[in-house]
Order: C-alpha cells, then sequence, then structure tokens
C-alpha cells in the first residue's frame, strides 16, 4: 500500500530514511514530505513513533480536478458511509495550487459540502464540522489539475508531542527540533556517554526533544494519551493498541536508563521558567540541568564530549546581530572545542559571522522562513601542522600541472567575467579521462566545491587501469585545490549489467548557492548526477538575461529553471518554464523564489513539452529550448531529439511572437539539424561558436545551438 507522510521542508530525507527504519518497504522524498509503502503497520508506526512527520496520510481518492466542480465531484463520488458516521464529525485541510482553485479555506468548504450532501441523501442526517477534535479529519492537495484526498491518519499534526505547555517569542516546533537533533547526530553521540548543551537555550524545546530521543519514548505515546489518533470507521484498533504496548515498554526500558546528560543556559529567567515547565510536564526535569548564564560566560558542562544544538535568535525578517553570532562562536570554540555543533542559523551571512568552521551546510526551514543549519565538528579543528610537498606519481603530476595551467589560463576571463563556477579539466590527458568542475559557494569568502565526473572509459582499456588512471586524477585535484573531502564530490563509474553505469548517488540533501551573473542559484553536487547547473550554457543563459527585459519567455525542458531565472533577473515580463519532473520545477520554483521572481507572472508548469505545446495557445516573444537526447518517462511517449526535433521545432515556432526569437539547443554529438524541413517554418542559423566559453574550447562540440526566426 501507498502512503504519504508530511513534514517541514528540508527533512524530506531525513523523513525517507526513518520511515525505512521504520518498515517501509520503500520511500522516497518529495515535496515537503515523503512517499512511502508498506502494509498499514507501517502507517501506523508512523503515526506513534515518528519524530520528523508533521501528518501521515492513508491516500482515499485521487481524481482530475481543474475546478471547483471537479473537486465537488470527485469528493461525491467517494462512498462516505464506509468511512464516517452520518452523525459523525469531520474537518478538511486543504492545500491548493493552480489557477483552478486559489483559496485553501473554500477548496475545504467544497470538500466537506460534498461529504455532507452525499451522506444527508443517503441517510437523511449530515456529519458536523468539528475542527478541533473531530471523527475524521481529511487531506486535500490540489497540485497540477490532481486532487488528492487522504484520510489524515494522526488526526491532526504530529509535532505537538503533548509536553509544551510554556514558550518564548519564536518557539521551534518539535519536528524540527527532532531534525536539528539527528543532523547532529545526537542518538550516536548520546549511546556513546555524550552530553546534549544548549547555550541559548529558550523555552528548552531542543533540550527536551533531545532528552525524550534518548529516553526512546515515542513521540505519539504523550500526545494521544491513551486516546486513538482518529475515529475513522476504517481504523484498526487492535493493530493501534499492539503498537501502543510496544512503545509504552520501550519508553519505560528507555527512562529507567536515561541519565542526567542534558544542559542549558539562558539569560533570560523567564525563558528558564518555561524549560523547566515543560521539562517537569515531559517528565524529564530531574535529568536536565540549567544555569542563567550570558553565553559570553559559558562554561563546559563536564563530559569530555557532545552535542551543543542552538537556534540563535533572528526574526521574521531573518534579521539578528552578528555580534551575538560572533560571541557564540567566540564561547563554543572556548569551552567545548572538542565538541560537535548544529546551529540553527537565520541565513548564511549570520552562520558566517560565527567563525566557526562548517564542516556541512543545509538549507533548513523554519516555518516560511529558508534559514542555514551549520554543523561543526568539532567545533576548534586542531590546529593543522604545515603540510609537507605531497610527492605525487607521474601520471598524478601531469595532471596537477594541466590543472594548474588551466587555472592560469582562466583566470583573467573569470575575473573579468565574474565566472564563479566553470570547467578547470576536461579530459585535456586522454588517458586521463574526467570533467572537473569548479563551484563557488556565495557568502562564504569562496568557498571552493569541486565536482570530478568520471567518463567512460574505452571497453579496450582494462578496468583496473581505468581505475588507477581515475585515483591518479583524484590526487591531483586534491594536490591543486587543497579543499576538505566533504567539498569535493565524486561521480564514478561501476560496470554491471548492461555496461557502465554510474553509482549510486548521496542523499545528503546538502544544496548551497552560488551566483551567475546576477542570478543567485542552488546547486546539489551529490544527490544527483548532474548538479542542477549546466556550465556550458552559461553564455545562453546570460544572453536570454540580456534580452528579456519586458518580454513572455518560455524556458521548455526547463530542468531546474536556470535560464527562467536570467530571464526574469533581466526584467522579463513573465516567464512559463515546462517539465515533467516534479523535482526540477519544485528545485526551478526555488530557484526563482531566491531571486524574488514569485507570482503569477513566473509559471512552473509539468507537463510533456511537446503535448503541452500541442495544446497551449500562448504567445512568447522569447523561446529557449534545450530537450534531452533521449527521454523514455513512463508519463509521456519516448522522445528523441534527432527523430523528434522539426515536430518540436515547428511547434516552438507556432507559439513565437512576430519578431521572437528562439534558442535551440542539445547536447546530442552527432545531432544533425534537418536544415530544409526547418527552413519550411523557420529561418536558422547555427550560433554554437558564439555559445561556447573558455571553459569549454577544449570541447566546442558539448553542445550546439542555432537561433531561429519567423521567415
Amino acid at each position: 500500500m501507498k502512503f504519504f507522510a508530511a513534514c517541514a521542508k528540508s527533512l524530506e530525507y531525513l523523513l525517507a530514511d526513518e520511515l525505512l527504519a521504520l518498515g517501509a518497504t520503500r520511500a522516497s522524498a518529495a515535496l515537503a514530505g515523503a512517499n512511502f509503502e508498506g502494509d498499514p503497520e507501517v502507517a501506523y508506526r508512523a503515526v506513534m513513533f515518528s519524530r520528523l512527520a508533521s501528518r501521515v496520510y492513508w491516500p482515499l481518492a485521487e481524481f482530475d480536478c481543474a475546478n471547483e466542480n471537479d473537486l465537488y465531484q470527485g469528493v461525491h463520488a467517494v462512498d462516505w458511509a464506509s468511512h464516517l458516521d452520518p452523525e459523525g464529525t469531520l474537518a478538511v485541510d486543504a492545500h491548493v495550487s493552480g489557477p483552478g482553485l486559489t483559496h485553501e479555506r473554500y477548496a475545504a468548504q467544497r470538500t466537506k459540502d460534498a461529504v455532507v450532501d452525499r451522506m444527508r441523501a443517503a441517510h437523511g442526517v449530515r456529519p458536523s464540522v468539528d475542527t478541533e477534535a473531530p471523527d475524521l479529519r481529511l487531506g486535500l492537495v490540489v497540485r497540477k489539475g490532481r486532487a488528492v484526498l487522504s484520510i489524515d491518519l494522526g488526526g491532526g499534526p504530529l509535532h505537538r508531542r503533548g509536553w509544551r505547555q510554556s514558550q518564548g517569542e519564536a518557539p521551534l516546533k518539535e519536528n524540527l527540533a527532532a531534525g536539528m537533533l539527528v543532523r547532529g547526530g545526537w542518538p550516536k553521540i548520546y549511546a556513546e556517554g555524550g552530553a546534549l548543551l544548549d547555550p541559548m537555550c529558550g523555552s528548552g524545546t531542543l533540550l527536551v526533544e533531545g532528552a525524550l530521543m534518548a529516553a526512546d519514548e515515542a513521540p505519539g505515546l504523550r500526545r494521544l494519551a491513551g486516546t486513538l489518533p482518529t475515529r475513522w470507521k476504517g481504523f484498526d484498533e487492535s493493530l493501534w493498541s499492539r503498537i501502543e504496548v510496544e512503545a509504552r515498554q520501550r519508553a519505560e526500558a528507555g527512562r529507567a536508563a536515561l541519565r542526567p546528560a542534558f544542559f542549558g543556559a539562558d539569560l533570560d529567567p523567564r525563558a528558564l521558567q518555561a524549560t523547566v515547565a515543560n521539562a517537569d510536564r515531559a517528565g524529564v526535569a530531574d535529568v536536565i540541568s540549567l544555569e542563567r548564564r550570558d553565553v559570553a560566560a559559558l562554561v563546559a558542562p563536564g563530559p569530555a564530549r557532545g552535542l551543543v544544538v542552538c537556534n540563535p535568535p533572528y526574526d521574521a525578517r531573518l534579521a539578528a546581530d552578528p555580534a551575538l553570532y560572533r560571541a557564540l562562536g567566540d564561547a563554543l570554540r572556548k569551552a567545548v572545542p572538542d565538541w560537535r555543533a548544529v546551529l540553527l542559523c537565520g541565513s548564511q551571512d549570520l552562520a558566517q559571522a560565527t567563525g566557526l568552521r562548517a564542516s556541512k551546510r543545509y538549507a533548513f526551514f523554519n516555518g516560511a522562513l529558508e534559514c542555514t543549519l551549520v554543523v561543526c565538528d568539532p567545533l576548534q579543528p586542531p590546529q593543522r601542522e604545515p603540510r609537507e610537498a605531497r610527492v605525487l606519481g607521474e601520471g598524478a603530476l601531469m595532471v596537477a600541472n594541466r590543472l594548474r595551467k588551466n587555472l592560469k589560463r582562466l583566470k583573467s576571463w573569470r575575473q573579468r567575467e565574474g565566472v564563479g563556477c566553470f570547467r578547470a579539466y576536461d579530459a585535456d590527458l586522454p588517458e586521463y579521462s574526467a570533467a572537473v568542475d569548479v563551484y563557488t559557494e556565495e557568502g562564504t569568502e569562496g568557498r571552493l566545491f569541486v565536482h570530478v565526473q568520471e567518463y567512460e572509459a574505452p571497453r579496450t582499456i582494462p578496468e583496473a587501469d581505468a581505475r588507477r588512471r581515475f585515483g591518479e586524477l583524484l590526487d591531483a585535484v586534491r594536490e591543486v585545490f587543497a579543499v576538505p573531502p566533504a567539498q569535493v564530490s565524486i561521480k564514478t563509474r561501476a560496470r554491471g549489467k548492461g555496461g557502465s553505469k554510474y553509482g549510486h548517488m548521496d542523499r545528503r540533501g546538502d544544496t548551497f548557492v552560488v551566483r551567475e551573473g546576477a542570478a543567485r542559484l542552488r546547486v546539489n553536487l551529490f544527490d544527483y548526477l548532474d548538479t542542477g547547473l549546466f556550465l556550458d550554457h552559461r553564455p545562453v543563459r546570460s544572453r536570454i538575461g540580456a534580452e528579456a527585459a519586458g518580454k513572455r519567455f518560455l524556458n521548455l525542458f526547463c530542468y531546474t529553471g536556470a535560464a527562467s531565472v536570467q530571464a526574469a533577473v533581466g526584467g522579463a515580463g513573465e516567464t512559463t518554464s515546462v517539465d515533467l519532473s516534479a523535482t526540477y520545477l519544485e528545485w526551478a520554483a526555488g530557484n526563482l523564489a531566491l531571486n524574488g521572481a514569485t507570482g503569477r507572472q513566473h509559471r512552473l508548469v509539468q507537463a510533456d513539452a511537446l503535448s503541452w505545446l500541442e495544446a497551449d495557445r500562448g504567445e512568447y516573444d522569447l523561446v529557449f529550448c534545450d530537450p534531452p537526447t533521449f527521454s523514455n518517462s513512463a508519463r509521456a511517449d519516448d522522445f528523441d531529439t534527432q527523430r523528434d526535433h522539426v515536430r518540436l521545432l515547428r511547434l516552438a515556432m507556432a507559439r513565437l511572437a512576430p519578431g521572437g526569437l528562439l534558442l535551440f539547443s542539445n547536447n546530442y554529438r552527432r545531432f544533425k539539424l534537418d536544415e530544409a524541413a526547418v527552413a519550411e517554418f523557420a529561418q536558422a542559423r547555427e550560433i554554437s561558436a558564439q555559445t561556447i566559453a573558455p571553459d569549454f574550447e577544449r570541447n566546442p562540440r558539448i553542445h550546439r545551438c542555432w537561433e531561429l526566426r519567423r521567415p
């Protein structure tokens, strides 16, 4: 069976891993949640044991939903008598997007009307609404013209643990606190005898959550207090009872072994009073030690090793006093230099103000606010001994010399053009066949990440030789760039059935922001084969930004929306970005939002580009079309750039306004434009040479590009 667990944005990968640990047969991160599969027990266990989920949904119905009538009819078609008594109570939580339904409260009202009308027609009586403690709580999501209606199996927000009665001015939700603790590796640190310290504890959310996590007390125990999470008629009470018994047994054993390893401090006496009240209600007050202390006077709590976890103050505008962050960093380095720390900072600038060297950084959403979560391990890295000159082998030395030569050659161009992300090496030495790309993180004094991607070796090259040469290339990369291993992403081949394949990607969720001209773009070097930014298309995107002012821009096969961002930053009147992948569209939405490009004038469309073009009747002044070489998605017809490019370009030109420009590019090395067929509807001129920047001059056929205009 398939289920969905909702969570705060930025917790998706952690939640998927947690669901797998709870017994899911499959779990994958999605937008603000995770899809998972398994038997009903897995979903029930998620309600009881998940520390990261905010809701657990059991999908009930899915249907096309372009407007309110579709919504009403789709909900009305469900046999509600099998889910709710005629005189029962219900509530509906709705989340909608798209032009057909724009008001969530109205969508919830229409859903309620459909349920009530069907029940009244069948039984002569109708359910009533109870938003606080309904018999049945429904979750409605309408996105991209599809509605999913689900049973809220937990009966409401799971982040409410049942112990919070006092809170500070800016309380952190309990599941976000759990996410911070998981990122910091708290369960393992506690198991190894470590302690937890919050030097700005506020109302104690992090300390209490950390203590309950160490005690193995399920979040659902106190929240539900012996009651059922839902009175849905399909709920299996005997299964729930077994899970509840297991949870109580685990909590009793965990509490019996819980040791006093939790330390908090705050300068505000009211905050400390709130912490005491919350800890007492949670039953962990006896293991938490508190002090009224300014962060500058912080002292080590005793254990030689532990985790610092802290949510320093910032307001809704992500404003805060950098001096306070600097004082926090200085105090932590002095008091607990050997500890690990996980800090939720309002922004990258505030994280940088701590002066701490982060080993990992994550985008982290506190409500609607995008913050920066930094992990430092240890807080005060040991002083490095002067590095002895490394003796490279002959092969590695050749690669290192070529890298240095390339960096010198590109330096003046990069400085003149402000290029922070570029290709430093592209199989310059044929036997060392890989691409080496450099990404410069924004706002971190030029912190570099290196992305190394191995090319497939010819079958005539023995696997052992290919492995040795790639190892020598990596030695050269590490020598030349001198960055920590965590800042080097390596994509390697693994031969298996069917030929050469790329190895399993990471699931770190570790993204960062780079700049391209005036645009800010988020990249991910570790989780996917591609990084979210095709560096070779930089000149094309620059041209789009220069020509977009006041124009209607269409981006077909938009990927992560980098071209749309450049158009928006360049002053486009509107942008439309089309892609079949929900993951890419979510990424594109985030990139647009990073640059303040939000609102109806920046449209994202999940669709097969060809099918969408056939149905669309819009008109566009500037079009960018960069299709994949081949696609065989289960949700669309197979696409082949060579076979289908004439049809694709004909459809795209039909949407081009008089005087408009279409830029067509692709990366298929053997591509040949059907000039005769294209000439029937467009004037085409190849501009490939103009779109190859100095860092790709060694590989001028990395892509080919044409500009098309009306005859």
